[in-house]
């Protein structure tokens, strides 16, 4: 049965291993704005906004006080899931760090890596988070626009940045009802004794100056996971990355490069998931088996990349993808590979007719002499399958050094 539960409304930048950014109470998508145009070139970004802040919906946590990081970490797990992410690294800023924390805990077996920006192994003080989840629910997010500054960052940053003026705003959007579910999850949260169970590779970030999250609270956490690594960054209140941006995102895309190995492993193994199921057992362990110590890098590529990044993206179903195959292996040329992949569009759903109909097409855009070899070639695949629906033809690069996709 499909789920109706809402997903966190999120968005997605780059590509390569996944990594997913948690924001703190009170912000939307756009606190990580410093660090995404640098973080996105060596990974998939996705970042996502707490129920009732930025897009998505505050009936993501129950508003009756019950709420808990816990649910949190459930609903970042049911988006990556959608995402078809068995792992990845996660970084949070304050209550999104709380998220990776209990991820880390709990799910440690999704975890490539962790980091936590001006966050806690708990937050303070449970009376006055119950007291502020009330003000919300009576005055609405409104009521805590002027605190921010000098909590958030300095009473100048937010004179002279536009990104500050940006979250105020995003601040006064958010729902009451949102808000206030996650101040009773922070009231609730208490990881302290489980710190030890931390195995990730971690990295904790502290502002200086930071009042809400000050810097013990970073020195806790690092003193209780063995491996951890401590940043204390200079001049930098409780968003330290949108207030001292250069070093939050040197720091972190420092520490998440070794993740990139953990992301290769899971796009291998999806690759190989899906290359089977498209093209077949038989030609995959053909392939494979012929395999040498010369072409033993290009097999793992086209594994990660072509069949792990490409056919893994579920922007395109499976018909589409062979569709587009089809027609660039037309204008090409690349006959013994057509004759893979007229199987494929077969195995993914096509239907004789429609493969005609893509080479038909293919003569209009490719050249008639094109799609005429294509035809010979699906012609001779249809023939044999109709012979001996067992056979499948050897593309040349599996008896070669050049192993076909």
């Amino acid at each position: 049965m499909t789920s109706t539960r809402p997903l966190l409304h999120h968005r997605t930048d780059g590509s390569g291993p996944p990594l997913i950014l948690g924001p703190s109470l009170g912000t939307s998508l756009a606190v990580w704005d410093p660090q995404v145009p640098a973080l996105s070139v060596r990974h998939r970004v996705i970042r996502y906004d707490l129920p009732g802040h930025g897009g998505s919906d505050a009936a993501l946590l129950p508003h009756d006080g019950t709420a808990s990081v816990g649910a949190l970490a459930d609903s970042v797990l049911a988006l990556a899931d959608h995402l078809g992410l068995r792992t990845f690294a996660y970084a949070g800023i304050s209550l999104g760090g709380a998220v990776g924390l209990h991820l880390a805990v709990n799910h440690p077996d999704r975890l490539d890596a962790l980091a936590l920006v001006c966050s806690s192994a708990v937050f303070d003080d449970r009376a006055a988070w119950e007291a502020r989840a009330s003000l919300v629910r009576a005055e609405g997010a409104e009521a805590m626009v002027a605190s921010r500054p000098g909590v958030w960052y300095s009473a100048a940053f937010a004179k002279a940045s536009p990104l500050a003026a940006v979250l105020v705003e995003d601040l006064r959007a958010t729902d009451r009802a949102g808000y206030a579910a996650c101040c009773d999850a922070l009231a609730a949260y208490d990881l302290r004794g489980e710190l030890h169970r931390v195995t990730v590779p971690t990295l904790v970030v502290a502002g200086r100056d930071d009042p809400a999250t000050p810097p013990a609270h970073a020195r806790a956490i690092v003193d209780a996971i063995d491996g951890s690594t401590l940043l204390e960054v200079a001049g930098a209140a409780h968003l330290a990355g949108v207030e001292r941006p250069e070093a939050v995102t040197d720091s972190l895309a420092a520490h998440l490069a070794p993740a990139r190995s953990a992301g290769d492993a899971f796009r291998r193994s999806a690759g190989t998931a899906v290359r089977r199921a498209v093209l077949g057992d038989a030609h995959v362990d053909r392939a494979v088996s012929r395999t040498t110590g010369f072409t033993a890098r290009f097999q793992d590529f086209i594994t990660r990349y072509a069949w792990g990044e490409i056919w893994t993206d579920e922007t395109l179903d499976r018909r589409t993808r062979s569709c587009v195959t089809l027609t660039a292996l037309v204008a090409h040329g690349h006959d013994a590979e057509l004759a893979l992949h007229v199987r494929a569009a077969l195995t993914n759903g096509l239907t004789p007719e429609e493969i005609g109909a893509v080479l038909l097409q293919s003569a209009v855009y490719c050249g008639v002499p094109a799609a005429n070899s294509a035809f010979a070639v699906a012609q001779r695949v249809l023939d044999e399958i109709a012979d001996d629906p067992g056979v499948r033809p050897v593309p040349l690069g599996d008896a070669g050094v050049s192993p076909a996709p």
